[in-house]
C-alpha cells in the first residue's frame, strides 16, 4: 500500500469544529478558504473508476483572530443520492458510465437536469458561491454552512455539452468569460461574457473544429482570449456509437499538433491561429500581451498518458503518475512560428499566481505542486514556487506529506508580488490526517498549520475570500 493511499479513500464523515493552530499567521489573514474535490469513490459495493469521478465534497477553513474553524460537507446532488440511497451509479461521470442503455448513458452524461457532480472548483455565479465542474451546471451552496442550495445553468444560456471549471475574470473590468463546447458535425467552442452579478451572458466569440480536443482550461490577457486545443480529440459520433464513458471516446493524435487560437476579447474574432508541437495540459499558468506576441505559460505533459494514470485503481496501487513542466509559448499575432521553451525542470502542476494583480498581465511568481521523483512514483509530494523570469525554484516539503493546490493570498498592502501567504491542504500519510498549512509567500517557509480530525481526499481547486470589515 502506498503512503498516499488515504488521499484516495472515501470520506463521508461531515464535521464542523475549531482546529488547533500551531504557529502564527499574520494578523491581516482573515477570511475563508473553500476547497472542492472528490470524496466518495465507493459506496454499497459500487466504485467509481477515476479520480475525477468521485462525488464532490466542500471543505471550509474560516481563518481569523489567530484561529481556524473547519467545516466539510458533501454536495447533495442526484448522482450522490443515487449512489447512497439506491446503491447504483445513476449518472455518467468523466470515466464511469451509469447502468442503462447506450443512449441512456449518452443523455444522462449530457443532460441539463440538476445532476452535475461539481467536484472541480468553486466560483461565483450570479453573485453567489457555487461549485462547478466540466458540465454546464453550477451547484450553489451556503458560504457558511456549505449546505447545497440548488443548481444553476453555468453556461449562461449559451447551450452546449462541456465547459471549463476555470472561468476567468477579465483583467480590466472583471467580467467573467468562459466557453461552452457544443458538439456537432462541426463542433464549436463558444466563448461568452457576463458580469459577476449576472447569470446570463452573451456569446462574444466562436471557434469551430471537426474533431474538438479535450480542453480543461484557457487563458486571457488584457486584450485577448487564448485557447490551446491539444491533440486528445474526439469524433462526436463516438459518444453515440461506441458506448464508452466520456473520456474514453477521445484519442491521442500527436500528428495534429497543438492548435493555439487567439481571439479578440472584445469583439470575439479570431486574431491568430497557429500549430505548435503536440503536448497535453490541464492547466494554464498565465498569459499576457507582449508587443506583437502573446506569452502563454502551460503546465505541459509530453502526451496524454496522465489521463489513464489517474484511474482510481492505478492510483490506489501506487502506479507512476506522469509529471508536467512549466512551459512558455510565445505566440505571434501575425505570421511566424510559435517558440517553445521550458521555464524550469522541476515538475509543476495545479498552478496559482497573484491572480487579482497579475492574471492576464506580466508576472514573475507562480506556485504549484510538484514531485521529488520526476517519474511520479510518489505522486505529488512537494510544493514549488517558480520564478518565471529566472527559472529558479523554491521547494517546501515534509516527510510523508502530500500537498494540494497552493492558494496565494496577497497581503492587504503588498509591497511585492510575492508579499503574502500560501495556503495548502497537506495529507500527513503517517498520521492519517490532513492539515491546513500556511507558508510565507516570499521565503516559502512554513508559518503555521492546523490539523483536521481526518484525512481529506486529494482535491483539485479552491478560492480564498477575504473577510469584509
Amino acid at each position: 500500500m502506498t503512503g498516499y493511499r488515504a488521499g484516495f479513500d472515501t470520506l463521508e464523515t461531515e464535521v464542523a469544529a475549531p482546529l488547533t493552530l500551531h504557529g502564527e499567521v499574520p494578523g491581516w489573514l482573515a477570511g475563508t478558504l473553500v476547497r472542492n474535490g472528490p470524496a466518495v469513490f465507493d459506496h454499497g459495493g459500487r466504485s467509481l473508476r477515476h479520480w475525477f469521478d468521485g462525488q464532490a465534497m466542500l471543505h471550509r477553513f474560516a481563518i481569523g483572530d489567530g484561529s481556524v474553524r473547519y467545516t466539510n460537507r458533501l454536495l447533495d446532488t442526484p448522482s450522490l443520492r443515487s449512489l447512497r440511497e439506491r446503491g447504483r451509479i445513476g449518472y455518467g461521470e468523466f470515466a464511469t458510465d451509469p447502468c442503462g442503455s447506450l443512449f441512456g448513458r449518452f443523455f444522462s452524461r449530457f443532460n441539463r437536469r440538476p445532476s452535475a457532480n461539481a467536484c472541480v472548483n468553486v466560483t461565483s455565479v450570479g453573485g453567489e458561491p457555487a461549485a462547478v465542474s466540466e458540465v454546464p451546471l453550477a451547484v450553489a451552496f451556503d458560504p457558511e454552512t456549505l449546505e447545497t442550495l440548488g443548481v444553476t445553468d453555468y453556461s449562461a444560456g449559451v447551450g452546449g455539452a462541456i465547459t471549463t471549471a476555470h472561468p476567468h475574470a477579465l483583467p480590466d473590468g472583471g467580467d467573467f468569460v468562459n466557453y461552452v463546447l457544443s458538439f456537432g458535425r462541426r463542433s464549436e467552442y463558444r466563448f461568452y461574457r457576463r458580469r459577476p452579478s449576472e447569470v446570463a451572458g452573451a456569446v462574444i466569440g466562436r471557434y469551430a473544429m471537426d474533431k474538438p480536443g479535450y480542453v480543461h482550461s484557457f487563458a486571457v490577457t488584457r486584450r485577448h482570449i487564448v485557447l490551446a486545443v491539444f491533440p486528445l480529440v474526439v469524433n462526436p459520433l463516438s459518444f453515440l456509437l461506441r458506448g464508452r464513458p466520456f473520456i474514453e471516446n477521445y484519442a491521442w493524435r500527436p500528428q495534429e499538433g497543438t492548435r493555439i487560437v487567439v481571439l479578440d476579447a472584445a469583439g470575439g474574432g479570431v486574431v491568430a491561429e497557429h500549430t505548435a508541437p503536440a503536448v497535453f495540459a490541464f492547466h494554464h499558468v498565465n498569459a499576457f500581451d507582449d508587443g506583437d506576441t502573446i506569452v502563454m505559460d502551460l503546465c505541459a505533459f509530453d502526451d496524454a498518458a496522465i489521463v489513464p494514470a489517474l484511474y482510481l485503481g492505478a492510483l490506489r496501487d501506487g502506479g507512476p503518475v506522469p509529471t508536467a513542466r512549466a512551459t512558455r509559448y510565445t505566440v505571434p499575432l501575425g505570421p511566424g512560428d510559435v517558440s517553445v521553451r521550458r521555464l524550469a525542470d522541476e515538475p509543476f502542476e495545479l498552478p496559482r499566481i497573484h491572480y487579482a494583480a497579475h492574471n492576464g498581465r506580466p508576472y514573475r511568481y507562480a506556485y504549484g505542486v510538484g514531485a521529488t521523483d520526476p517519474a511520479g512514483t510518489n505522486f505529488l509530494d512537494q510544493l514549488v514556487k517558480l520564478d518565471v523570469h529566472t527559472g529558479r525554484t523554491m521547494v517546501w516539503r515534509v516527510d510523508g506529506g502530500y500537498p494540494g493546490e497552493p492558494v496565494f493570498v496577497p497581503a492587504p498592502a503588498a509591497a511585492a508580488e510575492d508579499d503574502g501567504v500560501v495556503l495548502s491542504v497537506v495529507l500527513d500519510a503517517e498520521r492519517g490526517v490532513s492539515s491546513l498549512v500556511v507558508l510565507d509567500g516570499a521565503t516559502f517557509t512554513e508559518m503555521a498549520r492546523a490539523d483536521v480530525p481526518h484525512a481529506i481526499p486529494f482535491g483539485f481547486h479552491g478560492q480564498f475570500t477575504r473577510q469584509e470589515h
